[in-house]
């Protein structure tokens, strides 16, 4: 029925005429809202906090000052440098941007991001190998970007603090980069027994590969690398993971899975055999590795090299607490050719809930021959040392040896904008007794700007108006033993009638008082 009625009703409709009804003046649209990106940070890369930035900067001066009293010169290179100049770096020329990060400048040539600082030293060196006096001796720090997969401590920007010989030949080149490398651990704050310098020789593993069907040529070159990858995982994945990787290949916990180096089970064996031949003794040591080498002319030049740093290190005091030999250290990049080192922590250190925590290298280097041969076709002999800046910190800081040594500053309120003159002298007053000191230039009351006081961790804040300046008093409030106070104060007419930690002193004593405050 329901249905019926409406069509009828629809019938009738049709035999009335409606008028127009009159145009309605077009909706405006809804204003659009801005846009306003997200907040957020791209992954592998941190923001740095004062604290952070000025512990870095301890530490990295720490490092140059060693580095300057053994004669070596700053130097700065710039963040990019053409894609073929990082050469070894990438796994792809078709693809610069494989490993790094890299971008087609305006006349179609590839730039990349410095993976480390020892390939743009290279051509640097390399660019003014003439006017260089040799060896050319330079340290540096910088960023250095990795286009790697982020992860827990795994950054895609870090800071690298470096130290590099550049023509000199030798192990005893070496042996001074071993020492400095000892020296900046102990700059840094580190009692000897709290690190090691572990040595060994790439021309010893290239020895035992060489017996073991790899050959010491560009087309065994790959190979090698992958060798020298796995063992350089050998204290975060065990024997057993290494060995997987010196075969076939191994699969991780995500699922990713890593091509394998493919040596035959002969070739597995004498390398795993290779990197636990290490004895406390560094002679013990050498005279090990030149069973293990037998007739290989490499291997032997290696163990040879080995002999003479030894004798510089015993030579100097520097003892096998200090600087061991290790040879299960080869360093994962492709371009050393001779000794290689690695620093560690071996300091009790564990995490909150006491469980011990193993850092691992926080530094290394070696020799590296051929970086700068790239360039001018000649071989240039070079040696080197790097810390990862943040990786060192870390560990520092899980050892409580990271301090602040920067005070927070004093805070002068503006309770009279009238007298921001005033303010700014008394803070240059302070300065020039070498007292940190800010004049509040922010919006607020009072209460406010005690907060922000609070905030910025002040231990003094300076109270002073017109009517304190006429009577040439300025007020001096210590926040710190005000916080104390306040814990024993029961009641807000308590609190009014104490006035905690508040010291009243004349304007032209108050740089005297702030510093016994201080004190």
């Amino acid at each position: 029925m329901r249905i019926v009625s409406l069509l009828s009703l629809n019938a009738h409709i049709k035999h009335f005429t409606f008028s127009p009804a009159p145009a309605k003046a077009p909706r405006m649209s809804k204003k659009q809202k801005p846009f306003r990106p997200k907040a957020r940070r791209p992954r592998g890369f941190e923001d740095k906090p004062a604290e952070l930035l000025r512990a870095e900067r301890k530490l990295i001066d720490a490092a140059f000052s060693v580095y300057d009293m053994n004669g070596f010169e700053p130097l700065q290179t710039p963040a990019f440098e053409f894609a073929d100049v990082l050469g070894k770096f990438l796994p792809d020329d078709d693809r610069p941007n494989t490993g790094v990060f890299a971008l087609q400048d305006d006349d179609e040539q590839w730039l990349s991001l410095r993976y480390d600082l020892t390939a743009p030293l290279a051509r640097f060196v390399a660019e003014n190998y003439d006017a260089l006096a040799k060896p050319y001796r330079r340290y540096q720090a910088g960023s250095v970007y990795r286009n790697e997969k982020p992860g827990p401590g795994r950054f895609r920007e870090f800071v690298q603090c470096d130290a590099d010989s550049v023509g000199a030949a030798g192990p005893a080149a070496d042996a001074e980069m071993i020492m400095l490398a000892a020296e900046v651990m102990r700059a840094a704050g580190l009692k000897d027994g709290q690190y090691a310098v572990r040595v060994n020789n790439r021309k010893l593993l290239d020895g035992i590969l060489e017996s073991s069907g790899v050959p010491n040529t560009d087309e065994g070159a790959v190979q090698r690398l992958q060798v020298l990858r796995a063992i350089d995982k050998l204290d975060r994945l065990g024997e057993d993971g290494v060995e997987a990787l010196l075969g076939a290949g191994r699969e991780d916990e995500s699922g990713d899975y890593t091509d394998g180096a493919k040596l035959n089970p002969a070739g597995i064996k004498a390398v795993l055999g290779f990197t636990t031949a290490s004895d406390p003794d560094r002679g013990n040591t050498i005279s090990t590795l030149e069973g293990l080498v037998g007739d290989s002319a490499r291997g032997r030049e290696g163990c040879a090299e080995l002999a003479a740093i030894d004798k510089i290190l015993t030579a100097t005091g520097f003892g096998p607490d200090r600087v061991s030999f290790d040879t299960s250290i080869v360093r994962g990049l492709g371009y050393y050719t001779g000794p290689v080192f690695e620093a560690e922590l071996l300091a009790d250190i564990r995490d909150r809930k006491g469980r011990p925590v193993r850092i691992g290298s926080i530094g290394g280097g070696g020799r590296y021959d051929d970086l700068v041969s790239r360039f001018r076709g000649q071989q240039v002999p070079a040696t080197g040392f790097s810390f990862g800046v943040s990786r060192f910190l870390s560990a520092l800081d899980r050892m409580n040896a990271v301090e602040d040594s920067v005070k927070p500053p004093v805070i002068i309120c503006a309770f009279d904008k009238s007298l921001m003159g005033e303010y700014f002298k008394m803070a240059a007053e302070l300065r020039a007794e070498g007292i940190r000191a800010e004049v509040f230039v922010g919006a607020g009351n009072v209460t406010k700007q005690m907060k922000y006081a609070d905030r910025r961790n002040a231990q003094i804040a300076v109270l002073v108006g017109s009517d304190e300046l006429e009577k040439g008093e300025v007020t001096l409030k210590d926040l710190y033993e005000g916080a104390k106070a306040a814990k024993a104060i029961e009641s807000n007419e308590e609190w009014k009638s104490s006035r905690p930690a508040q010291e009243t002193v004349a304007r032209g004593n108050f740089v005297s008082a702030v510093k016994a405050m201080l004190g």
